[in-house]
């Protein structure tokens, strides 16, 4: 069965996370992706190891369904094919700092006249241009400067990141919806395009709904918070669901960290709630009557809530609460998630073997594309598709792939057995 990308090629220089989550969803949805990497290799190799002289977790959990091909492109060999490699391929892919291509040689400007037709993807910090460009970004920069740690959180404490990583991965994805729109728009145009993504811009999107909050803050107090004491900003807010229904975070047995349910209390299910709770008198309590009454008094609410989920645990507290149709669902630690039959029904954890490190698991694609199944490829070793993509690719014969070689502007390995 063909997949969904087959047939585009992805020339794929970025490194670290933000670009890496993006092609590797290209490659799970059937692009080529070559991954061009310096012969010392993406920084994620060697980062944070659990194995010795092996390819850190890091490395292998965002390079799946990749090529990789090591190249220096500070030899004239090395820019040579590079360039030829543009020629032949649909998106360049990039998140080096502002002008590092430029002085390389590849700016856009030059990549578009080596192929007219190729879309550029940039990833940057906070963009090409703006006050801001020049700064150095990183996760937790990004959602520091994007709005998420100011709304993360509760008043008394410190701002806190949030675990997800928003700024990497979700501009990675992001920058997935910018190049397919480009491919679309190409087949109309014939032209490619440069797309930017910058951390900060992708942050603050993630974060509209607290925008929202902020100009209804001209007009009256968020009542849907349970607390009040903030002034002209979306505030930290806690648990709260910050949305129309009112939700939050409940404790059950045995109280472990992680032994907790979230709980939506919609409009409709108050009284099913209520009844079970605390039967008939608490759904008739007219403290908690309505919405506008369960926000008033909302605080009460969730330690009548709380007294009575901490007779159970989180999963029996769930089968209740889908009995009676109130949505809710537990605090899924990762140990929970790795061995969840949910996740591993849905593909999402997928066992994978490493010819350095043995067997190891991978987050699956969230995209489900019933004629573009996915199959799983494991991260490549530095260099371990060099020769092929000289040869299958380039067409570069023999002898010019053994000059390369030889020079050192082009790193090669012996092809790995797993």
């Amino acid at each position: 069965m063909s997949k969904a990308l087959a047939g585009i090629r992805v020339v794929d220089m970025t490194h670290v996370q933000a670009g890496p989550s993006c092609s590797q969803l290209m490659g799970f949805l059937g692009a080529d992706v070559i991954k061009i990497e310096p012969p010392a290799g993406d920084i994620t190799r060697r980062q944070l190891r659990d194995i010795p002289d092996a390819d850190s977790l890091y490395f292998t959990m965002l390079n799946c369904n990749k090529r990789s091909i090591s190249i220096d492109l500070k030899s004239p060999e090395g820019k040579e094919v590079f360039a030829d490699l543009l020629r032949c391929s649909d998106v360049l892919m990039e998140n080096f700092g502002p002008g590092a291509l430029d002085r390389l040689g590849f700016g856009w400007e030059q990549v578009h006249r080596i192929n007219p037709c190729i879309i550029m993807a940039s990833v940057k910090g906070f963009g090409s241009e703006g006050p801001y460009a020049s700064f150095k970004a990183y996760e937790n920069v990004a959602q520091a400067m994007g709005g998420s740690m100011s709304t993360t959180g509760v008043p008394e404490d410190p701002p806190y990141a949030t675990g997800a990583q928003i700024g990497d991965s979700g501009t990675g994805i992001h920058l997935l919806a910018g190049v397919l729109a480009a491919i679309i728009q190409r087949q109309t145009t014939g032209r490619g395009q440069f797309v930017e993504c910058a951390m900060m811009d992708c942050v603050m999107n993630l974060c509209r709904v607290k925008f929202r909050d902020h100009q209804r803050l001209a007009h009256g107090p968020l009542v849907e918070y349970s607390r009040q004491d903030f002034e002209d900003y979306t505030p930290r807010a806690g648990n709260d669901s910050g949305g129309g229904q009112l939700g939050n975070a409940i404790p059950c047995k045995p109280g472990g960290a992680n032994d907790w349910v979230y709980i939506v209390v919609q409009e409709a299910v108050w009284p099913a709630l209520a009844r079970r709770i605390d039967g008939d008198r608490l759904a008739a309590d007219p403290r908690f009557e309505t919405i506008e009454a369960r926000r008033a008094n909302q605080a009460e609410m969730w330690r009548l809530i709380g007294a009575f989920s901490m007779h159970y645990t989180k999963w029996e507290l769930v089968e209740i609460l889908n009995e009676i149709n109130v949505p809710g669902g537990p605090i899924m630690s990762t140990q929970d998630l790795a061995n969840d039959e949910h996740t591993r029904l849905r593909e999402m954890v997928v066992p994978l073997p490493h010819p350095e490190r043995g067997d190891w698991f991978n987050i699956g694609c969230p995209l489900k594309l019933s004629d573009s199944p996915v199959e799983m490829i494991r991260s490549p070793l530095l260099g371990e598709h060099s020769e092929e993509v000289l040869g299958e690719v380039l067409g570069y014969d023999v002898e010019r792939r053994r000059t390369l070689l030889e020079s050192g502007a082009i790193r090669g390995r012996p092809a790995a057995k797993a």
